[in-house]
């Protein structure tokens, strides 16, 4: 008997979203981006690096507030991720309606950062000392 494939309904840059049902499977893989384009070389485990740090921060913080997360344990998931290029890098969740949220942290002004910075001396609004050049440190993250 053949394990029966699945094809992924949504796929990102770096996950790729499965469905089951109940449920959804989401699957960090080794592909790396940049600029919002996919290279073409991988970083060995970073999939799996990704989803255990997941993991770490949802069991942590599973008492201050419930998360998604069902498991990371591909035994508790459809045959078809019981091989090992699904081992460590997948994540059962739970299907919920997402907030879309994004938090940045930044420790040096670069990037769109340093274009708003450029443009009125700001951050997401924070003010910045005068003077700064591109890439320079800051004094404190922000």
């Amino acid at each position: 008997m053949s394990v029966q494939e699945m094809k992924p309904i949504k796929e990102g840059k770096v996950r790729e979203i499965y469905d089951n049902g109940d449920s959804l499977i989401m699957v960090a893989t080794d592909r790396i981006s940049c600029f919002d384009v996919i290279l073409n070389n991988i970083v060995t485990k970073k999939g799996t690096v990704l989803t255990q740090i997941s993991k770490f921060w949802f069991d942590m913080t599973s008492d201050i507030i419930p998360n998604h997360m069902i498991s990371v344990d591909v035994n508790d998931m459809p045959e078809y991720f019981r091989q090992p290029r699904f081992d460590g890098n997948s994540m059962m969740c739970k299907k919920l309606e997402m907030l879309p949220v994004e938090c940045i942290v930044r420790g040096y002004i670069t990037g769109s950062g340093w274009a708003s910075y450029q443009e009125n001396g700001t951050v997401c609004g924070i003010r910045l000392p005068e003077g700064l050049k591109e890439s320079d440190k800051l004094t404190e993250p922000i």
